[in-house]
């Protein structure tokens, strides 16, 4: 059974709220204290964000969602980790989310310092092994288009190192788009 509506239909959604982040014309359902009590007892999140800490990505007001439509995972980079993967893997296992977004961005300091390289600590340098691959295939060294390259990479890697997600694809109940968010214009592109 052909379930590209099914995502179709998710991915609009998360358009559609773009377009009215974009305009300044958000619409704030879901965000009250009547929604937290309808979410008390559990979340039905519709979509997985794994998105960069930047301060400047909020991926509840870039794509016009309330309480509990968001299932985000935020970490320097928007990097696939064991934790970051755990997370996703849960909400794929125990929440049924349908579709997984790999949300890039424009002048991403993580990206910005792995490609000015040098050492940065240990653990600032493990973050950096995971954007390394995209830095090493990018004929461009601009941050932007690493950003790009990184975000499709990300993508690739959930199903290449977690069975519960390659499952889930292979079963065609599961989705994964990379895409990328201009700080700029506010707009956000699919990959699709």
């Amino acid at each position: 059974m052909d379930k590209s509506y099914i995502w179709q239909d998710l991915i609009d959604q998360l358009k559609t709220g773009n377009t009215n982040f974009v305009n300044d014309n958000l619409n704030n359902d879901f965000q009250d204290s009547s929604r937290r009590k309808t979410v008390v007892d559990g979340q039905n999140p519709f979509a997985v964000i794994l998105t960069c800490s930047d301060s400047r990505i909020v991926p509840e007001l870039i794509f016009d969602t309330g309480i509990g439509e968001l299932f985000v995972i935020r970490v320097a980079g928007n990097i696939a980790n064991p934790s970051s993967i755990a997370s996703i893997e849960y909400a794929v296992a125990h929440l049924n989310v349908k579709l997984i977004v790999v949300l890039g961005h424009q002048n991403c300091g993580a990206v910005t310092a792995a490609l000015a390289g040098g050492d940065r600590g240990k653990n600032i340098d493990h973050l950096f092994d995971f954007i390394q691959p995209a830095i090493s295939i990018s004929d461009s060294k601009i941050v932007d288009d690493v950003s790009h390259i990184h975000a499709k990479l990300t993508a690739e890697k959930l199903i290449k190192d977690s069975s519960v997600i390659a499952k889930a694809i292979e079963d065609s109940t599961l989705r994964i788009i990379p895409a990328y968010y201009s700080l700029e214009s506010g707009k956000v592109a699919f990959f699709e």
